[in-house]
């Protein structure tokens, strides 16, 4: 006995809700662990809420984000995330940069050069940030005592402003350079060799062709890792937390970032709205890097296909 053929109808609904089905569950758990918290999180901005008493909701509007404007610390907070990012971020790239060109001539043990690179990437950033701390120590760290065999006298890491932003991007270096690197080697070895047989050809030296092949071929990946790197800036909080054990970020808040306000206001004060209000502040902020760089690129983009 034949079995009856289902309706065209149902097996075209069938055929084209498969694909659906398969990426259902990403944007059902993107949903859920990523739209919702967003969301929430705006909400929560527009209302006093306090740690002790989630329950209860108090409507402020753009109050938190009034008190937030007013507050020197704010202000402190988002300048240091803006220097500690200047100077993690550009050192970070130049270095990566140097060292994806080194590893990608043919170096004998170049599969361990490499996998050494990402190393410090998995490296704990707990356990990252402790050992820089002692060795960026006052009394006893090996950072001043090989400054004191070359004759300047010991610097306190901790507490100066300067020295203790360049402690803290210097972990973020440590941390992020080879993972860089090996981004930017993926990128070089996508460039076709023909290029460089004819800047060869032509008489160019490697460091000129290092400018005029290499870098147009990466502005694209240079693009990338710029962005991630300035958002990654942005979200810095590990390192300064673990640096000192203070949510402060220093006895005058001289390296606390946006991530550690934000944690102060929320953990250390128990003021929630505010916390939300801070989140939201950081999302914007990196919506806005993000699109300007996009627009750099942008324009970049039609003025080569002009010219």
């Amino acid at each position: 006995m034949r079995r009856p053929q289902r309706a065209p109808a149902v097996r075209r609904f069938a055929k084209s809700a498969g694909p659906y089905a398969y990426i259902a569950p990403f944007f059902t758990l993107f949903a859920a662990f990523g739209l919702f918290p967003l969301v929430y999180t705006a909400f929560v901005s527009l209302y006093r809420v306090e740690l002790q008493t989630p329950g209860q909701m108090e409507w402020r509007g753009f109050g938190n984000y009034a008190a937030l404007f007013t507050d020197e610390f704010f202000w402190l907070s988002l300048r240091n995330t803006f220097t500690i990012g200047v100077l993690s971020t550009v050192p970070q790239l130049v270095m990566a940069l140097g060292l994806a060109h080194l590893l990608n001539y043919k170096l004998r043990g170049r599969t361990f050069f490499r996998t050494a690179m990402l190393l410090p990437y998995a490296t704990s950033v707990a356990a990252a940030t402790l050992v820089f701390a002692q060795l960026f120590g006052r009394d006893f760290g090996l950072i001043n005592y090989v400054l004191g065999l070359v004759g300047f006298g010991p610097v306190d890491w901790q507490t100066g402003t300067v020295a203790s932003q360049i402690a803290v991007s210097t972990i973020v270096i440590w941390r992020w350079t080879g993972y860089n690197a090996l981004i930017y080697l993926a990128g070089m070895q996508s460039i076709p060799a023909e290029l460089y047989e004819a800047a060869e050809m032509d008489g160019a030296s490697r460091w000129r062709q290092f400018l005029h092949v290499t870098l147009p071929g990466l502005r694209p990946t240079i693009v990338f890792t710029a962005v991630v790197s300035t958002i990654g800036a942005t979200q810095l909080f590990g390192e300064p937390l673990l640096f000192e054990g203070s949510i402060s970020g220093g006895i005058s808040h001289q390296y606390q970032t946006l991530g550690l306000y934000m944690y102060e206001q929320g953990w250390g004060f128990f003021h929630l709205g505010r916390a939300a209000a801070i989140a939201w502040v950081m999302f914007l902020l990196i919506v806005v890097v993000v699109g300007a760089n996009a627009l750099v690129a942008r324009r970049r983009i039609r003025k080569e296909a002009g010219r």
